[in-house]
């Protein structure tokens, strides 16, 4: 465990004005996504959209870090290096998903527990030696009729503290996700008690396993009303929530914490950041780490054309520019109205 390795890389984590891209879409999920655009999904058309997004200019003045699919750790930029040398030259992190997808819980509603901790040291050490330096972990908690349960939420907190351990173990910075749908009519009040006791359980698991708070990471989702629920709350209600239950549940002595954008709209997304990082007192930087809320218009404007690879980008750049600058709490939405 190399403390001073991990100190600096969860600090450049968290840099001001700079977020973390989320490129770690499984084959399947790409699928879904470049079906909505018309594009087919092969191993070289995942890798020419990836690069799409690595490669447009200028984008690591916002972007500190890129969270990759063990797919495109492997595969070659543009320039014929590796995808993690590539960014790593840019100035940009690399960090690798190491989770290995959900499974049911037994004797629950069908919770999920997240799996892949089975030979996690050996791959913790491959993934090092190709260049990643951070790493991430999602667990997925669901909010409906008395779910989630204790169950639920003890079996999520102990593999995420396990996973944790194994990356500092090798001088990788663990990002947990401990993220909770917005799936569902819940109101925002609701969402709030899951998101504290979902919290509360995940850090008494990193205690017991002697994960060092230091070199953490924590890589949350928003307290917004389910998609569903006829009042939807709005951007300082959201904000206002979201920080109450930071404050409770997450140690100062934590470098930062990322958001992810967790279905919102790119617009909502972005507003919800400027407002918290506005805030006043906060004992970490707020930052992003978000996938569609950042590529959702580069992925539109792309539709599989090499024509329209140089539209693509500038989009791109601009939704890593919004969100830049909302980390800053200097976000206006006036800004969307400008060109990308």
């Amino acid at each position: 465990m190399d403390k001073a390795l991990l100190s600096k890389t969860a600090a450049a984590m968290v840099a001001r004005g700079k977020g973390v891209l989320a490129a770690d879409e499984s084959s399947g999920t790409c699928e879904k996504r470049f079906k909505s655009v018309g594009v087919e999904c092969t191993e070289e058309s995942r890798r020419a959209y990836r690069n799409l997004l690595f490669s447009a200019s200028g984008v690591e003045q916002y972007l500190s870090g890129v969270i990759l699919f063990d797919e495109t750790a492997r595969q070659k930029a543009n320039d014929g290096t590796l995808i993690p040398q590539y960014l790593a030259k840019k100035g940009i992190l690399p960090g690798i998903k190491v989770d290995k997808g959900v499974a049911n819980i037994p004797f629950t509603r069908e919770e999920k527990v997240t799996e892949g901790l089975d030979g996690l040291q050996k791959r913790m050490q491959e993934y090092f030696d190709l260049g990643c330096r951070f790493a991430k972990w999602r667990a997925v908690i669901t909010i409906g009729a008395d779910i989630p349960t204790h169950t639920c939420l003890y079996a999520n907190a102990h593999a995420l503290a396990r996973y944790a351990a194994i990356c500092q173990e090798a001088s990788i910075v663990p990002m947990i996700e401990p993220e909770v749908l917005l799936d569902g009519n819940h109101t925002a009040e609701r969402s709030e008690e899951v998101h504290e006791a979902t919290l509360r359980a995940t850090y008494a698991a990193m205690a017991a396993y002697n994960v060092s708070i230091e070199h953490l990471i924590l890589k949350t989702s928003m307290v917004v009303s389910g998609k569903d629920n006829a009042r939807q709350a709005g951007v300082d209600e959201v904000a206002e929530r979201t920080v109450r239950v930071l404050k409770r549940t997450v140690p100062a002595a934590q470098p930062g914490i990322v958001f992810l954008s967790g279905g919102q709209s790119d617009e909502a997304a972005t507003a919800h950041l400027n407002a918290m990082a506005a805030m006043k007192g906060l004992p970490w930087p707020l930052t992003f780490s978000y996938s569609r809320a950042l590529q959702n218009t580069a992925l539109k404007t792309w539709r599989g054309q090499a024509g329209n690879v140089v539209a693509a980008q500038k989009a791109f750049h601009h939704r890593a520019q919004m969100n830049g600058l909302a980390a800053q709490g200097k976000w206006k939405a006036d800004l969307e109205k400008q060109a990308a």
